[in-house]
């Protein structure tokens, strides 16, 4: 496309052509747009990349199938990721949409799936669970066992295609070892029990300015008891150097690993053991005496999945 300009230098008027390369618009309709997302129950980190290779990170409330209805999904996605990368699609509709999210059972899966479609309805969408997210992003085309310890927790041996076997994580009221809702838990249960003396639960009422009666309202009547709890183990991370709360999260570490990974260990040897979510990422070196003790691999500790993910789909031929 050809522009006349016309501008005025010392009294002379000088016209000239720019010549601009424009990009036909069916060019840029058909152009790849595909949007990651990993979720747990806290939020969910999404990744819009396109054929190009750029790439845009955006992050919404936590979408749980099993915890939430559908009404609370399709909020988060529509009022929530839609205005953040609405200007980002002049460029074309997203043609392809890989959620992976806790909650996300074979029975649950279709409801994320369904709400998806119904949003983004020229993409190919696949939803699977935020624990083979965690394998295909900690070990690629590798088997390994992979670990998630973030609001809820989950780990399983990966025969570097799919999910081979898992130990059941069943929440953080019947298990969920390693995450920050058990983590929260034990932690709340030690203080009004007087398990952690009187300095540190003064400390902790302090900063949260909580009773018993308000613990027991949001924990037992509440929607979500799981992110309260969470929220409250960062108080173990604040105050790690204390060796009262050191030996409680290695004391929490250490149930994970005798009720989970023992069981994917082979009996003679090991095999390489990966990590993604925040707990694991912030409490790495309690995490890594753990398994240093019980003479454990430790491959990867990632604090999310996507950078993996987003690497092995630059890697795919078709794209």
């Amino acid at each position: 496309m050809q522009i006349f300009s016309y501008f005025f230098t010392k009294k002379v008027w000088i016209s000239c052509v720019i010549r601009i390369n424009v990009v036909p618009l069916q060019h840029i309709s058909n152009l790849r747009m595909i949007l990651l997302a990993d979720s747990g129950s806290t939020k969910v980190h999404w990744l819009l990349s396109t054929q190009s290779g750029q790439q845009s990170d955006f992050f919404t409330d936590g979408i749980n199938p099993v915890m939430q209805p559908e009404e609370t999904v399709r909020h988060i996605i529509s009022d929530q990721l839609l205005p953040q990368i609405a200007k980002h699609l002049w460029i074309g509709p997203v043609t392809r949409i890989d959620f992976y999210g806790a909650g996300c059972t074979p029975e649950k899966k279709v409801v994320v799936a369904e709400v998806l479609a119904s949003i983004f309805r020229h993409a190919d969408i696949r939803v699977e669970s935020d624990m083979l997210g965690a394998a295909r992003g900690l070990f690629g085309n590798r088997q390994g066992v992979a670990c998630i310890l973030g609001t809820g927790s989950g780990s399983c041996f990966y025969d570097g295609e799919k999910i081979a076997f898992a130990v059941p994580s069943l929440g953080f009221i019947l298990g969920d070892e390693g995450s920050a809702a058990t983590l929260g838990k034990r932690l709340v249960g030690d203080i009004f029990k007087n398990q952690l003396g009187d300095d540190l639960k003064q400390r902790f009422l302090d900063q949260y300015h909580l009773t018993q009666a308000d613990v027991i309202e949001r924990v037992y009547r509440q929607p979500l008891p799981n992110r309260f709890l969470a929220e409250l183990a960062r108080f173990c991370a604040e105050n790690i150097a204390d060796e009262r709360i050191h030996r409680l999260v290695y004391e929490h570490f250490e149930s994970f690993v005798t009720r989970n990974l023992l069981q994917y260990m082979p009996a003679q040897g090991t095999m390489p053991v990966g990590f993604v979510g925040s707990v694991a990422y912030y409490y790495k070196e309690v995490l890594t005496e753990v398994l240093n003790a019980h003479r454990m691999t430790i491959s990867a500790i990632l604090k999310d999945p996507i950078e993996g993910l987003a690497n092995q789909l630059k890697q795919e031929k078709n794209y």
